[in-house]
């Protein structure tokens, strides 16, 4: 039996909001002790930029919040969903593109909007994408991404203990 779960945050390139939820989850899962039962990663819909680090805005972002991000830009592959427990598209855009991957019925509990984790998302379920906007954009999706990550956490922890029943 797998005692693992697995997640992927998706935006459009990865180099913006997923690399920084992979990131700040990473940061919040080694707090709890968890490296061992869950499996970080993020990816993009789109290949533009495969094997590009993050943005250097969004890495001094995280940076100022102490969070290292240290991952390189991959493209999602239908295939990801085989071995994903969750997949948490940023924006409906991305989700509607994660969608058309993999019938309908496969994806059911498994693929979400990732701000629908959100304690505040007040029925928006978008994480701007701050890419061609101003620093405080990339601070925004900073805001956004540290409220939800741990209830992301919370789920992944009955996931989890699902899989010890």
């Amino acid at each position: 039996m797998n005692s693992t779960v697995e997640v992927c945050f998706v935006c459009l390139g990865n180099i913006c909001r997923s690399p920084l939820a992979q990131g700040v989850f990473e940061s919040l899962v080694k707090e709890e002790g968890l490296q061992g039962c869950i499996t970080i990663n993020s990816a993009g819909v789109s290949g533009w930029h495969v094997g590009n680090p993050p943005d250097a805005r969004m890495q001094q972002t995280a940076r100022d919040h102490g969070i290292h991000l240290n991952s390189r830009g991959r493209q999602f592959q239908s295939s990801d969903f085989e071995q994903m427990d969750l997949v948490l598209a940023m924006d409906h855009s991305n989700l509607r593109a994660l969608k058309q991957m993999r019938p309908e019925p496969e994806l059911q509990d498994k693929l979400f909007l990732f701000r629908s984790f959100d304690p505040q998302h007040n029925n928006d379920l978008e994480v701007p994408d701050p890419y061609y906007g101003g620093d405080k954009g990339f601070e925004t999706v900073y805001q956004i991404v540290d409220r939800t990550c741990p209830k992301v956490l919370d789920h992944l922890k009955i996931q989890l203990a699902k899989k010890y029943e």
